[in-house]
């Protein structure tokens, strides 16, 4: 069968040599000059391109439609996209937190060993091909049209991404192909981004990075996030590794209700942060606030903390009275911000959002309103937290559709 695939992505690279593997006649349409663009800066070029972990723990990492996803990630899960690369010769390693890397830490290995793969199964390329549109004929996929020109094909899979980081080629084009072929598009929200914050107070904390802190995130009072580890304030707000991820859990909320709450030294309870700050206190009784705090606090963030507990950083430790030792000890458990927005597509990691995944058979990734037509990875309503999920995504469903297709010469 003569198979097309819209975009040379990481989705549309599987999904290619699975096709072709199975003896079809298959070509890659790539607006781009070369394969791969979002993949060289993945994992800050590094490409975190999956994580190891059991496909049950996996589904735990999706935030959107994990159960659609459950097939796919089944019969294509981390350990199989690792053989994957490393029967081909590319040596991977195992980072914090299950992440997987080339041992080259090298984005342009992993595009360079996906496009052996396919041109070894006679895979063929067209670069700097904008396809136009989606050939339907009886509600059947009967080709693509490119520059005013039909081009027949038995299947059409779009594997063109979500609208991040547009400056890739990731500019919405399958949305519009899926939308025209009649499917419901979930709005697009960006997702894994940073967060824009209400006042001004960050601007004198931007560059700032706080490590092993705890980030509880509150929806309307009520707790919906909670996890320790790093973030950084910029100038727009907040970002890092919690904020990514509690962007994810946000984005289609209304976030005039969100309340983000750090809790700046998590070690310690109220109670013994309490007994810490008198023996601080005792032993250096005419020192300054400021000068105590430094022993507990990055020096850019006293300032702040001291103002938002109504201290005067210069008061002498002797006398702060104990409500303002507690209102002190409430601020560092409880450093709260509120979210003005989230950042734009420009900068946001993935997109949420996408083709209605009710829409789409989850065993083989095709339409269940044109036959022969599939959508993979990104232009799904399917994203997941960082740490090499996405990835795995985009490869585990390009896999299911490419492989669904059997050439009717076998």
């Amino acid at each position: 069968m003569k198979v097309a695939i819209i975009g040379a992505g990481a989705s549309g690279l599987m999904a290619a040599y699975a096709a072709a593997k199975n003896g079809n006649d298959v070509t890659v349409f790539e607006k781009n000059e070369k394969c791969g663009k979002k993949i060289y800066i993945t994992g800050k070029g590094r490409c975190n391109l999956t994580n190891a972990v059991s496909p049950q723990d996996f589904l735990l990492n999706v935030v959107s439609n994990p159960k659609f996803l459950t097939g796919a990630i089944y019969s294509f899960p981390p350990d199989k996209t690792m053989g994957f690369f490393e029967s081909r010769g590319l040596s991977l390693k195992v980072e914090r937190g299950n992440r997987v890397f080339p041992m080259s830490d090298k984005a342009s290995d992993v595009t360079k060993y996906l496009e052996k793969a396919c041109l070894s199964v006679g895979v063929k390329f067209n670069f700097n091909k904008t396809v136009d549109n989606i050939a339907v004929l009886n509600s059947t996929v009967s080709g693509i049209i490119v520059n005013n020109n039909k081009l027949s094909f038995d299947k059409v899979i779009v594997c063109t991404g979500g609208v991040s980081y547009p400056a890739t080629g990731s500019t919405g084009d399958g949305l519009k192909f899926a939308e025209r072929c009649g499917h419901y598009i979930k709005e697009v929200k960006p997702a894994l981004c940073g967060l824009n914050l209400k006042g001004k107070f960050y601007l004198e904390l931007q560059g700032l990075t706080l490590k092993n802190v705890c980030l509880t995130v509150y929806y309307d009072g009520k707790k919906i996030y909670g996890a320790m580890g790093e973030m950084l304030f910029t100038h727009f707000g907040v970002s890092g590794p919690l904020i990514l991820t509690a962007s994810s859990l946000i984005n289609r909320l209304d976030l005039n209700k969100i309340k983000l709450s750090v809790d700046l030294k998590p070690a310690l309870s109220e109670e013994q942060l309490n007994e810490r700050i008198l023996r601080d206190f005792a032993d250096a009784p005419n020192k300054s606030l400021f000068s105590i705090l430094k022993g507990l606090l990055p020096a850019s963030i006293i300032g702040e903390v001291a103002k938002r507990c109504g201290l005067d950083g210069n008061k002498k430790c002797n006398s702060v009275s104990k409500g303002e030792r507690i209102a002190l000890i409430k601020v560092l458990k409880n450093f709260d911000m509120n979210v003005s927005s989230l950042r734009p597509f420009e900068e946001a990691i993935i997109t949420s959002g996408g083709v209605d995944v009710k829409q789409i058979n989850p065993k083989t990734m095709e339409s269940k309103l044109i036959k022969g037509l599939y959508f993979c990875g990104e232009v799904l309503d399917v994203d997941a937290f960082t740490g090499g999920f996405n990835l795995q995504i985009a490869f585990a469903t390009g896999f299911a559709a490419g492989n669904s297709i059997i050439s009717e010469d076998l």
